[in-house]
């Protein structure tokens, strides 16, 4: 069983495009709950099925990884704002998770008590949709945006959309935060910075966030509550549900 700790976050990667033998997607099956399983068949596309199959197999035999339950035994209600929670009652800690997903890729976030928030994008695939950042960031954002040259700012604006998604998932309330009320700067030595309109009833000094690449397509943001003045790390893994895991090469990284 690992160890889980509020100055430790575990990522989870899992590429599920590779994950195609049905006897192990079976197995996944087994896991779920009947409700689940009705969910994935409302899928159209195939791709989105076993994207939604994976996904509900990582969650489970992860937090097993934390907790003497069975995968099949964990229960999940959602909040007021629609994210889910762990239900099952009596457990030694409490246990947050966040999810994320992308082309082909499934994040799974995984810390003690602390509020946490995860986001990924393939920014390969996508194309930066520029528009939206007049409508929704902050205007500091904005102005800083239209001062880079064009190739960058599709960067700027992948790292931007990332943290903000890391934020309001981390603050458990979704879309009802305005993604204008609240932004973000990288100061010269990389540090991320948050500056936050009072009306959201918040502090900068609340929040960690760290920003990299698990791999070149993709991009990831972290948001995670402080825990004291302890330095959080994370430690990130690629994972195969029931096959495999292993440290991703360079897989710790502490919070800046």
């Amino acid at each position: 069983m690992l160890e889980l700790t509020p100055e430790k976050i575990d990522l989870w990667f899992v590429f599920f495009d590779a994950i195609q033998d049905e006897s192990l997607l079976n197995q996944y099956r087994r896991l779920l709950t009947q409700a689940e399983r009705q969910q994935e068949k409302r899928f159209y596309f195939v791709k989105d099925q076993r994207r939604y199959l994976i996904t509900r197999a990582l969650v489970r035999t992860v937090l097993s990884r934390y907790a003497p339950i069975a995968p099949e035994q964990w229960l999940f209600a959602a909040n007021a704002y629609g994210r889910p929670e762990i239900a099952n009652p009596h457990l030694s800690q409490k246990i947050s998770f966040n999810l994320s997903h992308t082309q082909s890729l499934i994040v799974l976030g995984v810390t003690s008590g602390n509020a946490l928030g995860v986001d990924t994008e393939n920014v390969r695939l996508r194309q930066a949709p520029l528009e939206i950042a007049q409508h929704y960031f902050s205007p500091d954002e904005v102005r800083a945006l239209s001062e880079l040259p064009t190739e960058t700012q599709y960067q700027r604006f992948f790292q931007y959309w990332t943290l903000k998604e890391s934020y309001i998932k981390a603050r458990g309330m979704g879309l009802s935060i305005p993604l204008d009320q609240f932004g973000f700067h990288f100061a010269a030595d990389r540090e991320i910075g948050i500056s936050i309109h009072p009306a959201l009833n918040d502090q900068p000094s609340r929040w960690h966030f760290w920003q990299f690449k698990p791999a070149a397509d993709y991009l990831v943001a972290v948001c995670a509550e402080r825990f004291g003045s302890a330095k959080q790390t994370l430690i990130m893994r690629n994972s195969v549900p029931l096959v495999k895991e292993e440290l991703l090469e360079g897989g710790l990284c502490h919070a800046r």
